[in-house]
């Protein structure tokens, strides 16, 4: 008898943990054994992204993550879309970008965290903001405090492999510094909390 919520949990902690090849393995499995469940070879796409773009990968997964609660059937359409843009359908490419710009955020490579924070505020949350330029915009942060913020945010939001990947990028600059391991700690307990959900 196969324990699908288990695998499931040990396929999403490897994918966190940036181990892609054991993650597509279990999430492979369960598509071959729950071949109804749409969501599985989802999973397994977000893996063969991160073969070419580890970012792109991680926050696809964060926002499907987030928005399969609400809907799964969007999510798992929303996902698609992505995919077949991100495999060269330049209609599709054009689509989506259009769909972007008009969320009123200039497509760049980086937005300022103060300039971030106004974005925040003409949207009405960070979790808007956030889905606005998660796919298209990095987060330029230039001070210990933003960084904190900013991390502590994404946790709030359920951002989690997100700001996993953020802390783990900047643990070398911060390493000692106790408000890093405070950070990990909110984050564990975040992620346990989602498992038993």
């Amino acid at each position: 008898m196969i324990n699908e919520n288990r695998l499931l949990d040990e396929a999403n902690t490897f994918f966190i943990e940036r181990k892609f090849d054991k993650a597509l393995f279990i999430y492979s499995q369960l598509s071959s054994n729950f071949p109804d469940n749409k969501e599985y070879p989802i999973y397994a796409l977000f893996c063969d992204i991160a073969s070419e773009d580890v970012d792109k990968a991680i926050s696809l997964y964060d926002y499907f993550s987030l928005v399969k609660e609400e809907n799964i059937e969007e999510a798992i359409t929303y996902v698609e879309d992505v995919v077949h843009a991100y495999d060269g359908d330049v209609d599709k490419m054009m689509e989506m970008l259009q769909d972007l710009s008009n969320s009123n955020v200039d497509t760049l490579d980086a937005i300022k965290y103060a300039d971030f924070k106004v974005l925040i505020k003409s949207r009405g949350s960070f979790r808007i903001a956030f889905e606005d330029i998660m796919f298209s915009t990095k987060v330029a942060i230039e001070s210990k405090e933003d960084f904190f913020d900013f991390v502590e945010k994404l946790i709030e939001n359920d951002f989690n492999t997100t700001a996993y990947s953020y802390l783990d990028g900047f643990n070398e600059y911060f390493s000692y510094d106790t408000k890093i391991e405070e950070l990990y700690k909110k984050l564990e307990k975040k992620q346990l909390a989602n498992n038993h959900k």
